[in-house]
């Protein structure tokens, strides 16, 4: 609730700071992008991604997929820090007081600015231990190469690292859907590494659906 103090204080309500009209700023004549704080912001092509993905099959074969985890977890680290430092200034309160609804309206937010595609959570399963990530109209899906599994290790390997250290306990993350299959979202399963070892090969056979129900009648 917003009290009349922090108005006189303030002089603002706080808003949307992921706003692309002003979270964005470029200058067409240097090529330069910068976020509203001045940090300079990085525009992949596809081309890019598409070629990641064809060097690292080439380079690594198989263990692309764990080259592509691990990146994440890096990128995820950063990403945390970024992201607590920018939502923490703007709201004046530190991430862990910033109330649920508005740290999800912020990460939906920051994901559709980053050009990531749309994020939301799924809670279905919190009391079992487990979180469900969803995202939609991802390039790293979209892009990647035809498998008979979920291929966003990239991605996986993020949330894995942004929310253990959301949360303050490490945690492993499991693609189980992915729009390179003709899944209507990618479903990303938050968990304790331990508790996920069965869904790494879960996902070669079962869908998403199919896995939570063999991981709830399994009491895993």
């Amino acid at each position: 609730m917003i009290s009349v103090a922090d108005l006189l204080t303030n002089n603002r309500i706080p808003g949307n700071f992921y706003a692309p009209d002003v979270y964005v700023r470029g200058d067409l004549e240097v090529g330069l992008l910068e976020n509203r704080q001045g940090d300079r912001l990085l525009a992949v092509p596809e081309t890019l991604i598409q070629a990641i993905y064809s060097g690292l099959d080439k380079e690594t074969g198989q263990a692309a997929r764990l080259v592509l985890f691990n990146c994440g977890k890096w990128w995820g680290k950063s990403f945390y820090t970024r992201f607590c430092e920018q939502i923490s200034g703007y709201y004046g309160t530190p991430l862990a007081n910033v109330a649920m609804i508005e740290f999800l309206q912020a990460l939906q937010a920051c994901w559709i600015a980053h050009g990531w595609g749309q994020i939301d959570l799924d809670q279905t399963y919190q009391q079992r231990g487990f979180l469900i990530v969803k995202t939609w109209n991802s390039a790293f899906a979209r892009l990647a190469p035809s498998q008979n599994q979920p291929v966003c290790y990239l991605e996986a390997g993020a949330l894995a690292s942004f929310f253990s250290r959301l949360t303050g306990r490490e945690l492993h993350c499991v693609q189980t859907s992915c729009e390179s299959m003709g899944a209507d979202c990618n479903r990303f399963l938050l968990g304790l590494p331990q508790r996920l070892e069965p869904v790494e090969t879960m996902v070669t056979h079962l869908d998403h659906d199919a896995i939570m129900q063999q991981m709830c009648q399994s009491g895993l």
